[in-house]
């Protein structure tokens, strides 16, 4: 992503570009390997066979180990995995933000994890974002004994179980204590009838792709 004068940006995905930049990287770093390396957005102009191709280059130089998307479509994941695997694709998921679960299927096929970045909404499902979902992030997390926050980014980590495929909540953070806060909310185990309510809370309507 580079920035123009007029303060928008735009995406350079060409070869040269790639390499260049996992170059600088390497070095701000201070590292002679990049574990996860993303192509964050994809560009409308270069097509994204030609970026992977690049990526892929950098695995093969060992100077990658693992290539990954963000902000893509199910369509784009599947033109770049055709050309190198693609270990992980980030996206927004979380109770209010469900968009990724068109995407889902096609990554559980690839052998593709997902990364869920803004699993709070932005810290807003610390608060809850409607009247209804309130209500019922508040009864689940007084059962639990947990905050409602912690509910919420339960709820994303039990996605790995729903749709059988690994799945990494990206939770922000602010504080140690808000890490570890997070960071607890992966050994909540929620029920079937707990994980069925939060399902429907946003719209109180919502049925599950793989049940409607």
């Amino acid at each position: 992503m580079l920035w123009r004068d007029d303060g928008d940006w735009y995406v350079r995905a060409d070869a040269a570009f790639v390499r260049d930049s996992c170059e600088a990287s390497l070095r701000r770093l201070g590292l002679e390997t990049i574990d996860l390396y993303y192509l964050h957005h994809r560009s409308d102009e270069t097509p994204v066979e030609e970026t992977i191709d690049a990526m892929a280059d950098l695995v093969r130089e060992g100077k990658v180990r693992g290539l990954g998307l963000s902000n893509v479509t199910e369509e784009d994941l599947r033109r770049a995995h055709a050309v190198h695997p693609i270990v992980a694709v980030q996206e927004r998921w979380s109770l209010t933000q469900r968009n990724v679960e068109s995407m889902v299927p096609v990554a559980a096929e690839l052998g593709t994890a997902v990364v869920a970045y803004s699993p709070t909404d932005h810290g807003q499902l610390h608060t809850s974002a409607s009247d209804r979902l309130a209500s019922v992030l508040t009864d689940v997390a007084a059962r639990y004994g947990v905050t409602p926050g912690q509910v919420a980014l339960a709820w994303v980590h039990h996605r790995a179980d729903r749709w059988r495929l690994p799945v990494v909540p990206l939770p922000g953070t602010t504080s140690v204590r808000h890490m570890r806060v997070n960071a607890a909310a992966a050994a909540i185990a929620l029920d079937a009838d707990d994980l069925a309510k939060l399902d429907t809370a946003p719209d109180g309507t919502r049925a599950h792709p793989l049940e409607s």
